[in-house]
């Protein structure tokens, strides 16, 4: 008997033996189960963490292509701290002026528009048997100074630059009046409308030409609208005061000089020369060539026909 019972307690320890190594080995298989849960749950955290990161990345580059700057690549470790904001290199002296696409800024279409209106008031403000008033000054003026630019505009087929705004009417009235109360001061300054005269041929040239040049237009459609732009303003004036278009007659060489001038831009755009350093020659020469023809009076001959065929006579044998 007592040998059955000892046998009996030796099972029951060894069931209990076997029921805990049971629970043990459970009680692992879960510890495992939640390790292997909660790094599943790291994953799918860190992966959340780099596509938050790659879209901000991916923004941030988008922002910086608006710019027009190039953005870097930034790792999504830094990607939340702050970033100093990057200086733009300068723009180069020439490019405050004329854009890529030869966009002429406001600036220089109204100092032409001015310089035009007042060069005209002025040349109209002589003629005092014409008893002009301030309205029929200024309409010259205004003429004298949207010539150019309206019959440029009309030829490429665009709305005129000078109805594009307000500016333009203002500060052609403006100077055609400053012009008529100061032509009798500056009448005595002889030489002082002759420039202007230049200078306006020269700044209605360079913008025609650069403009027609930024349509794509060749060369030398391109050099004709700067002739035109540039003589247009003064072709205008003449026929409202009904006096010959002195462009048509012996003259000091008034289309000659926007000749010269637009054909020196042109050629040196074909030389890669930058827009504002070549429109700048283009003025130069244009007045140069206006200004030495007034004072050494060179004009082109005048017209000439042929009377007959020279007749050759034979050597005597």
């Amino acid at each position: 008997m007592g040998r059955a019972e000892s046998a009996r307690g030796a099972e029951w320890v060894r069931g209990r033996g076997s029921t805990s190594a049971a629970r043990q080995q459970q009680q692992q298989q879960q510890q495992r189960q939640r390790q292997q849960r909660q790094r599943q749950r790291q994953g799918q955290g860190q992966g959340e963490g780099s596509t938050s990161a790659a879209q901000q990345q991916r923004s941030s580059s988008a922002a910086g292509r608006q710019r027009g700057g190039s953005a870097l690549a930034v790792h999504p470790a830094i990607a939340g701290l702050p970033r100093a904001q990057l200086r733009r290199p300068a723009r180069a002296w020439y490019e405050w002026c004329v854009n890529e696409t030869f966009e002429i800024p406001l600036w220089a279409g109204l100092l032409a528009v001015g310089v035009g209106a007042m060069q005209g008031a002025m040349f109209a403000a002589q003629f005092r048997d014409r008893r002009l008033d301030l309205l029929g000054v200024a309409i010259i003026g205004i003429s004298s100074g949207f010539g150019g630019g309206m019959v440029r505009d009309i030829v490429l087929s665009e709305v005129p630059a000078v109805l594009s705004t307000n500016w333009y009417l203002l500060v052609a009235t403006g100077a055609a009046l400053f012009g008529m109360l100061l032509e009798r001061l500056i009448a005595r300054l002889g030489p002082l409308v002759t420039l202007l005269d230049a200078l306006t041929i020269g700044l209605f040239g360079a913008i025609g030409t650069t403009k027609a040049l930024a349509m794509g237009l060749p060369d030398v459609p391109a050099i004709f609208v700067g002739v035109i732009s540039a003589v247009g303003g003064s072709i205008l004036r003449d026929m409202l005061l009904s006096m010959p278009i002195a462009l048509m007659h012996v003259g000091s060489l008034y289309a000659v000089a926007a000749v010269s001038g637009t054909t020196s831009l042109v050629i040196m755009r074909n030389f890669d020369v930058p827009v504002l350093l070549a429109a700048s020659i283009c003025v130069g020469i244009t007045v140069g060539v206006r200004v030495l023809a007034v004072l050494f009076n060179w004009t082109l001959p005048e017209q000439r026909t042929i009377n007959g065929i020279p007749k050759f006579r034979r050597p005597p044998r």
